[in-house]
């Protein structure tokens, strides 16, 4: 059987000319909406740091929203698959962006932190280990370059 490709298609507006353009660094906004056919529009910006509002979403928690949430995705599927009863799940995950003194940078790291609730008579083992598949299987965390670490907690209830 051959691969699928999935083709993913967004539409990034620039919202923040105030009237000047980009005439100067200091007198554009730095805010766009994403939006996607049928779906909520996302404010972002960039990151307070480099002149964005701290109201919208910057590139970097969306890249770190999108590496807890595909992780998410494949650890629910393979705990079903496996007969692990998850209850709740929550990710309180963290990234490292590190800037050069000429204003690029990368990522350095990502951990994620999830507390994951198991129903009683779960195999806390196989849950544990089933992190380690779903790291395997996500496609973010494929497709960047940087260590993504996968910390979870367990609680059985």
């Amino acid at each position: 059987m051959g691969s699928k490709r999935h083709v993913y298609s967004v539409r990034t507006e620039w919202t923040g000319n105030h009237g000047l353009g980009t005439r100067s660094w200091h007198v554009y906004g730095r805010n766009h909406d994403i939006a996607a056919e049928g779906k909520p529009v996302i404010h972002g910006s960039a990151d307070p740091s480099f002149h964005g509002d701290p109201t919208g979403w910057n590139p970097g928690e969306l890249l770190l929203a999108s590496l807890s949430a595909c992780h998410k995705l494949w650890y629910l599927g393979l705990c079903a698959g496996a007969g692990i009863v998850v209850t709740a799940y929550e990710d309180n995950a963290e990234a490292v962006m590190l800037e050069s003194p000429q204003g690029d940078g990368e990522f350095e790291s990502a951990v994620l932190r999830p507390l994951i609730t198991l129903a009683s008579g779960s195999s806390l083992s196989r849950a544990e280990a089933l992190h380690e598949q779903a790291h395997a299987h996500c496609f973010i965390a494929r497709s960047v370059n940087f260590p993504v670490i996968c910390e979870p907690v367990f609680q059985i209830v």
